[in-house]
């Protein structure tokens, strides 16, 4: 172990930390957390590749590939589904490669970096199938005491019911002949499938959580929610509200210009006015000029919320003009796709959301992405299925 080569690490990495908040600070940008981690992947990538150059191989090319591979696919387009699987795939590589090059250097670092990746992996076992399930019943409990009993608050609760019947189904099984239980196999391995899709969309939502637009911006989009009552703004609209207002200030602080806000919702059968004339109000409210404030009143999905307000602005500023949207963070990924949809290159900024919501939230948000893309799922699923109805009549026939 050269302990010469770590102190010269850390007095550089120390070094470009304080270099990158220096410089963030200067230009007056809101994203230094990004650049923070960027510098730190990037250190740690040069510490790892002159530690294994010392020994002649090149294993560190695999996880860097990996890496680039992410960055380039993000860098092009934030809401794409495919860079959660590039994030995963850059982390299992970089894990393999950890332990590869601890054999090799017996490095006190890469001891540290690996033993945390193994603390996070230990975790994720002992919270185990069970303990995800109790947790699973706690949470849908909470949500249907402070939520309304609806469909989409009852996702933790139905996923649960699913679980449970897949930790009794060994035991229950061998009661069963084998060709059933050859069937019965189609289920695991379908949850399977749908798992690593959701660890996909899961890992690029949250790190689309850091994502923190300049301070440039022309419009800000407020994504409109159910009304209460059908007239006054819900507490989970008055946040999205909030946030851009937020962005708003912010942005005047900073550059002495300030975007106009574009509420944009629709009329719901169900509400008495359109959802973008109660926000405006709120925000008038809040102390934002009323002249600097934009309506869209048409619109019923979020397709539509992007689709329409693309409209207005392009006839505002027919010559360009760089936009964000604002909603609740569970959402804003989602909302991204309906953007990219719209021909609207828009990223999102996001409100916060009571812990409690955001495990049925966020499978709210998994499931209507598997509807966006269910002619692809299906075929995966029906395949599984083909097979093993293939495999059980074979186990009936030859037994």
């Amino acid at each position: 172990m050269d302990f010469t080569q770590l102190l010269i690490f850390a007095i550089s990495y120390l070094t470009g930390v304080i270099v990158v908040q220096k410089w963030r600070k200067k230009k007056d940008e809101p994203d230094i957390f990004f650049f923070e981690c960027c510098w730190t992947i990037l250190a740690l990538l040069i510490y790892l590749a002159v530690s294994e150059l010392r020994t002649g191989s090149f294993f560190i090319l695999i996880p860097v590939a990996f890496a680039g591979l992410f960055l380039f696919s993000y860098r092009r387009n934030k809401h794409r589904l495919v860079n959660g699987l590039l994030f995963n795939l850059f982390v299992l590589a970089f894990g393999g490669y950890l332990v590869i090059n601890l054999y090799r250097t017996q490095d006190i670092l890469v001891g540290g970096l690996l033993a945390v990746l193994l603390a996070i992996f230990l975790a994720v076992l002992l919270f185990g199938l069970a303990i995800l399930v109790v947790f699973l019943y706690w949470n849908s409990i909470i949500v249907l005491r402070r939520e309304s009993r609806s469909i989409a608050n009852l996702l933790t609760l139905i996923l649960a019911l699913v679980l449970t019947v897949l930790l009794f189904s060994d035991p229950l099984l061998h009661f069963f002949p084998d060709w059933i239980r050859t069937l019965f196999g189609v289920v695991p391995l379908s949850l399977l499938y749908l798992f690593v899709v959701f660890l996909n969309f899961l890992s690029i939502s949250v790190i689309y959580q850091f994502n923190h637009p300049r301070y440039n911006q022309d419009f800000i989009i407020v994504l409109g929610a159910g009304l209460l009552n059908g007239t006054t703004v819900s507490p989970l609209l008055a946040k999205r509200i909030n946030k851009a207002i937020s962005f708003y200030e912010a942005q005047f602080k900073a550059k002495k210009t300030a975007p106009r806000l574009l509420m944009s919702g629709g009329q719901g059968s169900d509400e008495k006015r359109p959802e973008a004339v109660a926000m405006k109000e709120y925000a008038v409210a809040q102390g934002v000029p009323e002249g600097e404030i934009l309506v869209e009143t048409n619109s019923t999905t979020t397709y539509e919320n992007m689709k329409f307000s693309k409209e207005i602005m392009d006839s505002l500023k027919p010559n360009g003009y760089k936009v964000i949207f604002s909603s609740n963070n569970y959402h804003i990924f989602r909302a991204g796709l309906y953007a990219d949809q719209a021909q609207l290159k828009a990223d999102g900024i996001g409100a916060p959301t009571a812990f409690y919501y955001l495990p049925n939230a966020f499978l709210r948000e998994f499931v209507a992405i598997l509807f966006m893309h269910k002619r692809r799922h299906l075929t995966v699923l029906i395949t599984l299925l083909i097979l093993y109805v293939g495999a059980a009549i074979l186990q009936l026939i030859f037994g």
